[in-house]
C-alpha cells in the first residue's frame, strides 16, 4: 500500500501550485486535527523549512508533476516495510506498534 510514496527529498508541484514543494515527511498529521493522516508533508523548494506556517500537508493524488525524485534505499525498503505492518488496509494506524526492526 505504502509503495507508491515518494521518497523523501522528492520535489513536486502540486496541482493548482506554481511552486515546487520538497517532501520532507511522509504520513502525518496536523496537531489541530490529528486524525486525518495526509501522505506528504513538505516545504517551498528552494527556501526549506521556515517554520510551521510553511508547511504543506498533502495527498498523492494532490501532485500534478514530479520535477526531482529523491534518494531510495534499502533503509528507505525496510521504512515502507514498516508502514505496511503499521497501517490497516484503509490506511489507518493499526493499534499496536510494530518495532522498524522487524
Amino acid at each position: 500500500m505504502f509503495k507508491d510514496l515518494l521518497p523523501i527529498g522528492t520535489v513536486v508541484t502540486l496541482q493548482g501550485g506554481v511552486r515546487k514543494i520538497m517532501i520532507i515527511g511522509v504520513k502525518t498529521t496536523m496537531k489541530d486535527n490529528p486524525e486525518v493522516i495526509y501522505d506528504y508533508i513538505g516545504v517551498l523548494y528552494p527556501e526549506g523549512f521556515l517554520g510551521d506556517e510553511g508547511n504543506f500537508m498533502f495527498n498523492h493524488s494532490d501532485i500534478n508533476d514530479i520535477i526531482f525524485r529523491g534518494y531510495n534505499n534499502p533503509e528507505r525498503e525496510n521504512f515502507l516495510n514498516y508502514l505496511d505492518q503499521s497501517y490497516t488496509e484503509d490506511g489507518q494506524p493499526k493499534e499496536e506498534q510494530i518495532s522498524v526492526d522487524e
